[in-house]
């Protein structure tokens, strides 16, 4: 009979009561990053609508105006619209997305149709139907189907453009976490925190498609995401890879060793891809400023004399509609294409919103300040058509035009300032042909120019120069940390480490940041993580760089193992950002090249061809408007050829020099516009600062190098052209 149990003995612990009892304290002694899913998810949400307003304001359109007709949509168009929706972010379905487009085409094309019927029974004769109207309305149609149904795949090339600039940041983050605590999981959450919008929104969701149950583990959320970006960055799928197979090295050496491969593997890729783009794009770049640039701009030398010959079939709104509307829009879509092309993972990497002086870029005030300053200069530039068709000289009591004699410029003739001809068929008055309107004129393109550099520079100037010192300050921050790195290696505690790093970077910027942690920890009393993070007296307040506030918050995280886990950390951080800054620097030079043609033919040679056209227009109508072939056929014998020759130029016929050199200075604005805007996505990446400042810079070069041309050449030319008529 086996012996009976004695009640007073302790019963013998179970593997899940020791569980129970220790994983607790085991939990809190390894734990550095806490991981809530269901706060992650409830930041994707928040972060999506304060982040991307864009995209809100777009999902609404779509759910009103996309939901009235439900259009059957191919399932090969369906997949790839629902691809980009979700590469975006959007929450809406794709045969919304199509209907919108749709109904904005028919909308646009109902209300030109109702427009024209109106003119046509108002007028009671179907020969006054609008014809140009009617074009001009099919034609916006058409551009409006075409841009609001591209417009999921152009809002996930730009999320693609930003989220992949911050691949390498997302790599550098998860691979320095790991070094000292391989948890794949809570590496991700990490990086997710230190990284900015977008990449930081997609990291988010990852977690957030946990939670809602449309993946059942973290890794196949993190597999989905991947997915994305297959057909478009396959050097992060490997490095996301090889860091997940890392966590199985059977030695601490090679899993060091095949992070570092991940990161090496993405640079590489980055490098090779812009190598590509760099070449691919040379050819493209030339072919949209040769088509949309130099030869519109030599085309306008020819109008004058095509306007004299075929005056009845060419006004100066077919002009309009082709240099304003047409043209642009073909700049457009073949820079859309560039633009396409572009591979990621190279670019700005820090987000607007996060800038200190962000609420000076959203502002509109700087417009009303702008206006202000510009309207002196549009109310000279229209002053001819005030002259002429309002009461105002009447009321002044001085004449509607004058000569050049009578404001003291008699070496220029006799003829009128503004210069206004009665039509040939008497049906009223043409022009300005006057040399004086067209010198006003180039006010107004001038005005228009400058109303954007004010507003632009205003919005953008103390975000630009924050920006540089951001820079500046994380190229000497890197050489620091290193230094920091070393202290701690050596025995070093970090709370005396900052004391002797801030007396070594004296005359650098970094030198304000470690006195002041130093400060904290001296001064006031408070540990490390507290004098850099301390919401209220923190460093890291006055030093908004995401490469900073990450590295402290991995010394803070890896010091908790150790100071050789933590000086290792930094002294990796530093070792890996200055290959990051080698590649970059690289890749700028590959870039250089061809962004300085384009910048040159932009800004320099655009405006000057187009300063030297508008002046030989001038002359040319000058030189129609002066010669009076009945006078020279009484005094000169044999003159009938030339009079005959003369005929078939109707200078009252003519497009005036005026509207011609309003037009191609409004033309001359828009294709800044659109090449800076593709500049700078090559260059950076989707930017929204530089390239809201470099548009007004652009702006103001080009078109004050336009105005002087023009006026120097249209003087110029003109006072050439009165000798030579005087003389004759």
């Amino acid at each position: 009979m086996p012996p009976e149990k004695n009640s007073n003995n302790p019963k013998k612990p179970s593997v899940d009561d020791i569980l129970k009892k220790y994983s607790g304290k085991i939990q809190s002694q390894i734990e550095t990053t806490n991981t809530n899913v269901g706060d992650y998810s409830r930041e994707y949400r928040i972060f999506k609508e304060e982040m991307a307003p864009q995209l809100t304001r777009y999902e609404r359109w779509c759910r009103t105006l996309g939901s009235l007709v439900r259009l059957n949509v191919s399932e090969k168009d369906k997949e790839k619209v629902r691809k980009n929706l979700e590469i975006a972010h959007l929450d809406i379905e794709p045969w919304q997305a199509l209907t919108l487009s749709v109904m904005s085409f028919v909308a646009v094309f109902i209300i030109g149709m109702f427009i024209s019927l109106a003119v046509v029974l108002i007028k009671g004769s179907i020969a006054a139907f609008p014809f140009l109207f009617f074009f001009m309305t099919i034609f916006i149609s058409l551009f409006l189907f075409y841009f609001v149904n591209g417009y999921p795949q152009r809002l996930a090339n730009q999320w693609r453009l930003k989220a992949s600039s911050q691949m390498v940041p997302a790599i550098l983050y998860i691979v320095v976490y790991m070094r000292h605590t391989p948890n794949f999981e809570k590496a991700i959450s990490f990086a997710s925190q230190h990284l900015q919008y977008p990449l930081a929104l997609d990291f988010k969701k990852i977690f957030y498609n946990v939670e809602i149950g449309k993946f059942s583990t973290l890794k196949e959320s993190i597999d989905n995401y991947l997915d994305i970006w297959k057909d478009y960055n396959i050097e992060f799928i490997e490095s996301f890879h090889l860091i997940e197979s890392s966590l199985f090295e059977p030695s601490n050496e090679r899993r060091i060793q095949t992070l570092e491969k991940s990161l090496q593997v993405i640079l590489d890729g980055v490098y090779d891809k812009m190598l590509r783009f760099t070449h691919d794009a040379r050819s493209p770049l030339t072919n949209v400023y040769m088509l949309t640039t130099v030869l519109p701009v030599l085309g306008i030398a020819l109008l004058p004399l095509a306007s004299a010959m075929i005056g009845d079939y060419l006004k100066w709104y077919h002009v309009f509609l082709l240099y304003v509307l047409i043209l642009p829009f073909v700049s457009f879509f073949l820079t859309d294409k560039i633009i396409f092309l572009r591979p990621g993972g190279y670019g700005e990497t820090s987000l607007l919103e996060r800038n200190q002086f962000y609420y000076k870029y959203k502002s509109n005030k700087v417009y009303t300040k702008a206006f202000l300053l510009t309207l002196p200069l549009f109310v000279l530039g229209f002053l001819p058509l005030v002259f002429q068709y309002t009461p105002l000289p009447g009321w002044l009591g001085i004449p509607r035009d004058f000569t050049y004699s009578q404001i003291g410029l008699g070496i220029f003739g006799n003829d009128n300032f503004f210069g206004f001809l009665q039509s040939s068929s008497g049906s009223g008055i043409t022009g300005p042909f006057g040399i004086g309107a067209l010198v006003l004129s180039m006010l107004i393109p001038l005005g228009l120019a400058l109303f954007f550099y004010i507003s632009y520079k205003e919005k953008t100037k103390e975000l630009i120069v924050e920006r540089n010192k951001t820079r500046q300050l994380e190229v000497e921050f890197n050489n620091s940390l290193f230094q920091l790195g070393n202290r701690i290696g050596n025995g070093t505690p970090p709370e005396i480490a900052f004391g002797s790093i801030a007396e070594s970077s004296t005359g650098l910027i970094t030198e304000d940041f470690f006195r002041k942690v130093n400060y904290n920890i001296r001064r006031n009393g408070m540990n490390v993580e507290r004098a850099i993070f301390d919401s209220n007296r923190g460093a890291i307040n006055d030093y908004p760089s995401e490469l900073i506030s990450t590295s402290m918050r991995i010394l803070v995280e890896s010091a908790k193992k150790g100071l050789n886990v933590a000086a290792t950390s930094l002294m990796s951080i530093s070792q890996y950002v200055k290959n990051i800054q080698k590649i970059t620097e690289r890749l700028r030079d590959m870039l250089a090249e061809i962004l300085s043609d384009m910048k040159s033919n932009m800004t320099f040679l655009a405006p000057l061809l187009s300063g030297v056209v508008v002046g030989l227009a001038a002359m040319i109508t000058s030189i129609l408007t002066r010669l009076n072939v009945a006078e020279l056929s009484q005094d000169t014998a044999g003159l009938g050829n030339f009079q005959n020759l003369l005929s078939i130029f109707e200078v009252s016929k003519m497009i005036p020099p005026y509207f011609l050199q309003i037009i191609i200075g409004i033309y001359l604005v828009e294709i800044i516009f659109i090449l800076t805007n593709t500049l700078v996505i090559v260059d950076s990446g989707e930017d929204k600062l530089q390239r809201t400042n470099q548009t007004g810079k652009n702006l103001y070069r080009g078109i004050l190098l336009y105005f002087i041309t023009g006026l120097a050449a249209t003087l110029s030319l003109f006072f050439l052209a009165s000798v030579v008529i005087g003389g004759f």
